[in-house]
């Protein structure tokens, strides 16, 4: 009896002794070793940096031998003692329960690891800002994942995870580069190590990671007079920075310089708060680019809309995309629509979009029918269709009235002349703005022919906060694309709409507001379907126009404005 028990002792102390190997090989880092010292603070992670499926493979092995294996020969012990062993088996039964909740809290550990947290890190030093860049899409260098990603804080580059056979880790090892941080949760790490470092020195590349605005801070925007200095030494104003062209990508350009002058949609998309509930990566992409550009502590004097290119391309389904000139115009009201789209709640039809630029139209479209005409002659008395539609008869014209909402306002140019001068020179004719707002006075009549040949009158019965307004200089026939070069004539300030279009009697204890000051000029320089687009803002706390193309800002004359051949402008309505 002793022999066999001692036996039956020696089989469980050399299991114990296998299942104790089993659990240092499933944890590269035992727990013990992690809370050894229980005043260093602690903090805990979800991101499992390890390969999956390895980490799937060795659990289930470790759990089929432990099921399968240790507990078999426990139960067959029990069944050969019979009653006489089960006092003893119970202090083996315990160390069984013992050790399965040590074991559960070890695969709890694996995906819930103690970290240690330090303030002192040795190469904080080695941090260089100069080479970090946070414009471009957070993908890493090696593997092309956007998960879990980690960029080096010594050489600017992008890798994925930190486990120990992670790029990240790889890159410590091979280049001695030591410092990293996640660039989600914005937390930095020592590597090999594998410690978190919270230093406060680390906050300016937070910041410019991503970048933060307070309600308060946003109120102010429009009254800082005060310039920023980069890193290399250039001075910069918040909001008036270059944006980089990739390839071809001015036309992207001049559109977000031009928007980054409404006040009340640049302060709603500098909070990240008023979106957060839209999944649209439009809209957050858009966001971003909005902080970085009216962000004050920047390391460098320009931004890349890198990452709004990308979700452009994506959005649009490569409509608008990189490497290929596109209409300012076009992607205005693409933008706009789509931006609309993604952040109008479920029960209303509205959002920011619409409260900075919707306006409303009365359009009168005359048909001639002439169809009616041939039935009537031929003595046919069915029903017109035109007058069940709302449309009333005149004769053979039929009549629709219809209101319509409108985000930006086309204007026809009238045409160039075709004879040149004594001087043997085009001659470059110029307009009045006020000439071709006739066009919405709700008497001129235009003429158009698809989708039917038909007269239009347009009047505008309800005015925006920010009026949009295109000039059509491109028309595009079947064989070239042909560009009117006649200049446009505007004020700078206090454009008085009333005095020139008819406009909507106010309501009781309203007052009518009809003047405009205008904020942003988009021009279009060099041949049609080629050429360079660039604009004139107009920046605020100052009152002073810059001019901007791509990486390209500087301060110029508001008489300077008028002399380009304009092409699209936003006026902003006087309170």
């Amino acid at each position: 009896m002793v022999t066999k028990r001692n036996r039956e002792d020696e089989e469980s102390e050399e299991t114990q002794l296998e299942r104790q190997k089993l659990i240092r090989r499933s944890s590269p880092s035992p727990p013990h070793d992690a809370i050894e010292n229980a005043l260093l603070p602690l903090a805990s992670y979800n991101d499992d940096d390890d390969d999956e499926e390895e980490d799937r493979r060795r659990e289930e092995n470790f759990r089929w031998i432990e099921q399968n294996g240790y507990r078999e020969e426990q139960r067959g012990h029990r069944n050969g003692h019979g009653e006489e062993g089960e006092e003893e088996n119970d202090d083996d039964a315990e160390d069984e329960d013992d050790s399965d909740s040590h074991l559960t809290g070890l695969n709890q550990g694996r995906r819930n690891r103690q970290v240690e947290v330090r303030r002192d890190c040795p190469y904080l030093d080695t941090v260089n800002r100069q080479v970090l860049d946070f414009d471009f899409e957070k993908f890493c260098s090696v593997s092309l994942s956007n998960l879990n990603v980690y960029a080096c804080l010594v050489c600017g580059k992008y890798y994925q995870g930190r486990g120990q056979k992670s790029h990240a880790y790889t890159h410590s090892l091979e280049a001695g580069h030591h410092v990293y941080i996640n660039l989600q949760t914005e937390k930095v790490y020592c590597l090999p190590d594998g410690y978190e470092i919270n230093d406060p020195s680390l906050d300016d590349i937070r910041y410019v990671l991503n970048p933060r605005f307070s309600r308060e801070q946003v109120e102010q925007l429009d009254k800082n007079k005060q310039w920023s200095r980069a890193l290399d030494g250039s001075d910069y104003l918040p909001g008036m920075v270059g944006l980089n062209n990739i390839k071809e990508t001015d036309f992207v350009n001049v559109t977000i310089q031009s928007l980054m002058r409404v006040t009340p949609l640049r302060n709603f998309f500098l909070i990240p708060g008023n979106y957060k509930h839209c999944r649209s990566p439009l809209v957050h992409r858009f966001g971003e680019l909005t902080r970085k550009i009216w962000h004050a502590r920047n390391f460098k004097g320009q931004v890349s809309p890198h990452e709004f290119l990308q979700a452009v391309m994506k959005a649009s389904k490569k409509k608008f995309r990189i490497g290929q000139q596109s209409d300012p115009v076009e992607f205005m009201s693409w933008l706009l629509n789509t931006l609309h789209s993604d952040l109008k709640s479920s029960k209303k039809n509205s959002s920011i979009i619409y409260k900075c630029f919707q306006g409303e139209l009365e359009v009168v479209k005359e048909i001639h029918n002439k169809s009616f005409a041939e039935k009537k002659e031929t003595g046919d008395e069915q029903s017109n269709g035109g007058a069940a539609d709302g449309g009333t008869e005149h004769g053979n014209v039929l009549t629709e009235t219809c209101r319509m909402p409108f985000l930006m306002l086309g204007l026809d140019l009238p045409p160039p002349p075709l004879f040149k001068d004594v001087m043997e020179k085009n001659i470059i004719p110029q307009v009045p703005l006020f000439n071709i707002l006739k066009k919405f006075d709700g008497e001129s009549i235009t003429e158009v022919v698809r989708p039917c040949i038909a007269r239009m009158r347009y009047r505008v019965t309800r005015l925006p906060q920010y009026l949009i307004l295109h000039m059509r200089r491109f028309t595009k026939n079947n064989f070239f694309i042909e560009k009117n070069p006649t200049l446009v004539n505007f004020p700078v300030k206090n454009l008085e709409l009333k005095d020139y279009i008819p406009l909507p009697t106010p309501k009781e204890n309203e007052k009518l507001r009809s003047k405009y000051d205008l904020i942003a000029n988009i021009v279009h320089d060099g041949k049609p379907g080629e050429g360079s687009y660039r604009v004139f803002v107009q920046r605020k706390s100052e009152e002073l126009w810059y001019e901007m193309q791509d990486l390209h800002v500087a301060e110029t004359l508001p008489q300077m404005v008028a002399l380009s051949e304009t092409y699209m402008q936003i006026y902003e309505m006087q309170q």
